[in-house]
């Protein structure tokens, strides 16, 4: 699970909750079946207006990865690639395609059969650079869907204020309710605001974060692969690949500890 994402909704809330009590407010007061079914119902239809089934159908998984942390396998294809390099070197690039069968990343074993095939280094590349670019455009939709969601969000908050404000104007014949009427009409806005800046933008946030960090780690590959296939020097490799294995890594909760053994080992190394 993805703790920062859990974490930052449960505080999220939990402050503006507490905060509510604290200046005399109930939770019970808080909740408005009518609010909730204009804001999300409205959000969810304009979302769908906005965007084909095709797309909305990954919603599912895209909530999924908003929620659960992703290790994009950084550490080990820098092995890998290493790996690679120097037996490369030793013995051709022939030599490798034993192997690929220990290669469990597609990416890196798409790229490294091209090298093998002997495929041409421009074509290598741009095959390789046309699977990150479909990748960021799947990714980009997603991001999409939540920054929309954001957006008509508050919107549909205030749409749901004024009709709840339209039903108070058009029954005052009962002034003790015309208070209590008034803030349960404002229960819309609430929830329209709060949505949007506590799922929606934010979960479009964390999407942008983890699409960053899985195109840095694919570009590693891609100067890794192409690189074993220039022939060059392990030892060069190793310090071209360690600025993109420590940017990737700094954006993976799970690997930090990744980091700082790979920047002392880095450190070690220039002494």
């Amino acid at each position: 699970m993805d703790l920062s994402t859990i974490i930052g909704i449960i505080v999220g809330f939990g402050f503006l909750i507490t905060g509510y009590i604290l200046e005399g407010g109930t939770v019970s007061s808080l909740g408005g079946l009518s609010a909730a079914l204009i804001v999300f119902g409205g959000t969810a239809g304009a979302v769908l207006i906005s965007f084909p089934l095709s797309d909305l159908k990954n919603l599912p998984k895209w909530f999924k990865l908003a929620f659960t942390s992703q290790s994009f396998g950084t550490a080990e294809a820098y092995e890998t690639l290493i790996r690679f390099a120097e037996k490369a070197r030793r013995e051709g690039l022939l030599s490798l395609e034993q192997e690929l069968e220990s290669v469990t990343d597609r990416f890196t074993y798409q790229g490294m059969q091209l090298v093998i095939d002997g495929t041409d280094p421009e074509i290598t590349k741009e095959i390789l650079e046309s699977n990150i670019a479909v990748l960021e455009k799947r990714h980009k939709v997603g991001i999409a869907v939540f920054e929309a969601a954001g957006g008509y969000s508050p919107t549909m908050g205030i749409v749901g204020t004024v009709m709840g404000l339209v039903m108070v104007l058009g029954n005052l014949s009962d002034p003790e309710a015309l208070s209590h009427s008034i803030a349960a009409a404002f229960i819309a806005t609430l929830y329209g605001v709060a949505s949007a800046n506590l799922l929606w933008l934010p979960i479009a946030t964390k999407l942008k974060m983890k699409d960053k960090a899985e195109v840095s780690a694919m570009e590693m590959v891609l100067d890794g692969i192409l690189s074993i296939q220039a022939g060059e020097n392990p030892s060069i490799l190793k310090e071209k690949l360690k600025t993109h294995v420590g940017s990737v890594l700094l954006s993976e909760d799970k690997n930090r500890e990744g980091v700082a053994e790979l920047g002392n080992a880095s450190v070690s190394e220039s002494r």
